[in-house]
């Protein structure tokens, strides 16, 4: 996969519903969000996705991608989501995927770390 898909797909599961979650995301994935319950695997990720307002728009900046082995890439990212009533939300993450089979790759990790608050 290139390094624009490899963005398309993150951009698009910040946006996209429970469906796109399904086709992406693998049953085995863990994640790990800054909300409870903080650690959960794939079906529960998308089972949050389903109850959960999308995002409207998303930047992603900060952006790396490291392929430490055939099959395997890693990404790392500063993401900031607003919902359509304009309220932001900021997370460094990162994202593995990992190849089934030619052109076919699934998200097997996802974490989000909140920046500090700052002292203003």
């Amino acid at each position: 996969m290139n390094d624009s898909r490899v963005w398309e797909c993150e951009e698009s599961l910040w946006l996209g519903g429970a469906d796109l979650y399904r086709e992406l995301v693998d049953a085995e994935c863990l994640m790990v969000l800054p909300e409870p319950p903080f650690v959960m695997g794939g079906e529960q990720a998308i089972d949050a996705v389903s109850d959960t307002p999308r995002w409207s728009r998303v930047i992603l900046s900060r952006q790396q991608i490291k392929r430490p082995q055939e099959g395997l890439i890693v990404v790392a990212y500063k993401a900031e989501a607003y919902k359509p009533e304009g309220k932001a939300y900021e997370a460094f993450c990162t994202s593995t995927y990992r190849r089934l089979e030619h052109e076919t790759w699934r998200v097997v990790q996802h974490q989000q770390t909140l920046p500090p608050l700052s002292n203003t």
